[in-house]
């Protein structure tokens, strides 16, 4: 039989403190979108570009999809996002919440866009790549 855990006023006050800082900094992260999208999108399209995980007929198209993703995760509810990341949840141990949004968006959803070829690369190679353009323009 399972040991019971309860946890003291102690603790729980230090885990409620610690979930609450956990989300804050994502909303943080999430508003933040807002003051950059323009030209993370374009970093993040060219990166994709350049590293041969995305071929496209057409980079604007492709920029101009990514900027409109990242503006729609401005006006998504909570529920919302985390429905579009739930298959992309444990692909890094930490994730940025910007970079899982924008890797399920380009897995998921820009591969049917008529201006892409294909898509190329694993899941992880996706988010390391949109992920090291997103903490460029976002550090936290």
């Amino acid at each position: 039989m399972g040991k019971v855990f309860r946890p003291s006023s102690r603790e729980s006050t230090i885990l409620s403190k610690i979930e609450s800082s956990k989300e804050h900094m994502r909303r943080l992260a999430i508003s933040r979108v807002r003051d950059c999208s323009e030209a993370l999108a374009g970093a993040i399209a060219m990166r994709l570009v350049e590293k041969n995980l995305i071929e496209t007929t057409n980079k604007n198209a492709l920029d101009e999809q990514l900027m409109n993703c990242l503006d729609k995760m401005n006006r998504l509810e909570d529920f919302e996002i985390d429905y579009q990341i739930a298959p992309f949840r444990n692909l890094v141990p930490h994730p940025h919440i910007v970079s899982l949004y924008v890797t399920s968006f380009v897995i998921e959803q820009l591969i049917k866009h008529k201006d892409v070829v294909d898509i190329f690369g694993s899941d992880e190679e996706i988010y390391f790549t949109i992920n090291e353009q997103v903490k460029k323009f976002m550090p936290q």
